[in-house]
C-alpha cells in the first residue's frame, strides 16, 4: 500500500513533525522559523515543508480539522515515512479559570466522546495519553524559556464549540474540572500515535475563554502568542 494525502520521497520527511491544523500556518512557520525549508507535499493543499531549525532537521505540515484529518495524516507520516515524534501545535478555547487567553496549554492526554477510537482499535477509550517522555522534554524547555505553561488534560470536541453548546458533553466527562481546554484534534492524533506505538504531544495556545467575556485577541496578539508556541516547540525539539 502506499500513501495517497502524502505524496513525497520517504527521505523528504523528518523523523520530527510539527503539526498545525492550518497549512497555511504551516507555511508561516516554515518562512519565519526554518532555514533551507523545502515544500515537499502539496496534495489537496495541505503543505508540508522540511528544513532546519537551529541545525536539527524538521517537517513542519498542516492537518486539517478535526479528529479524522488529523488521523489521516498522522497515520501516513508514522507508518510511511517513518515519523517518530509528532507535536500538534493549534489554538483551543479555555476550559478551566487558570487557562487564561494567550496561555500556552501542554496536554496530558485528550478527552472525547467521539467514536474514532473504537472504530481504530474496536473499544472504548474514551481518554488517551500523550507521550510522557515528550512532555517531560516540552517541560523543562518551557521553565528554561520562562514560559508559564499550563498543563493538564484537554477535551477534544467533533464540532466547533463556538457555534454549537457542548457544555452538556463536558459536564458528562469524569475529568470535567480538571480540563484545560476544547480543540478538534488532539484525540485523533494521540489514538493513532498509541495505534503506531509512536510518540505524539499537543501544545495549544488559548484565543477565547468563557471566564474572559468580551476578551478580544488582536491579530497582532494572536501572531504573538502563537510565536511562542511554535517556538517552544521548536526548541523541545533540538532538546
Amino acid at each position: 500500500m502506499e500513501p495517497v494525502h502524502i505524496v513525497t520521497e520517504k527521505e523528504n520527511i523528518a523523523p520530527i513533525v510539527l503539526l498545525p491544523g492550518d497549512p497555511l500556518r504551516a507555511k508561516y512557520i516554515a518562512e519565519k522559523f526554518l532555514t533551507d525549508a523545502k515544500l515537499v507535499n502539496e496534495i489537496r493543499n495541505m503543505y508540508a515543508f522540511t528544513g532546519y531549525y537551529k541545525g536539527v532537521r524538521v517537517t513542519v505540515m498542516g492537518s486539517g480539522m478535526g479528529v479524522s484529518s488529523v488521523g489521516i495524516y498522522a497515520y501516513e507520516l508514522y507508518n510511511f515515512y517513518d515519523v517518530k515524534k509528532i507535536i500538534r501545535i493549534g489554538s483551543s478555547g479555555s476550559l478551566n479559570k487558570d487557562a487564561k487567553i494567550l496561555d500556552v496549554v501542554l496536554s496530558t492526554g485528550a478527552y472525547s466522546n467521539s467514536s474514532f477510537e473504537n472504530t481504530l482499535i474496536k473499544r472504548e477509550e474514551s481518554f488517551v495519553e500523550s507521550s510522557s517522555d515528550l512532555n517531560e522534554t516540552i517541560k523543562e524547555t518551557a521553565k528554561s524559556m520562562n514560559i508559564n505553561l499550563k498543563v493538564g488534560p484537554t477535551f477534544t470536541s467533533d464540532v466547533f464549540d463556538v457555534y454549537v453548546d457542548i457544555s452538556e458533553i463536558i459536564d458528562r466527562c469524569p475529568m470535567k474540572d480538571e480540563l484545560m481546554c476544547v480543540e478538534m484534534e488532539g484525540f485523533g492524533l494521540m489514538h493513532i500515535a498509541k495505534f503506531c506505538g509512536r510518540e505524539a504531544s499537543m501544545l495549544a495556545t488559548i484565543v477565547d475563554s468563557k471566564y474572559q467575556p468580551g476578551v478580544i485577541v488582536t491579530p497582532e496578539e494572536r501572531e504573538t502568542s502563537l510565536d511562542t508556541m511554535i517556538t517552544l516547540a521548536l526548541e523541545s525539539i533540538i532538546k
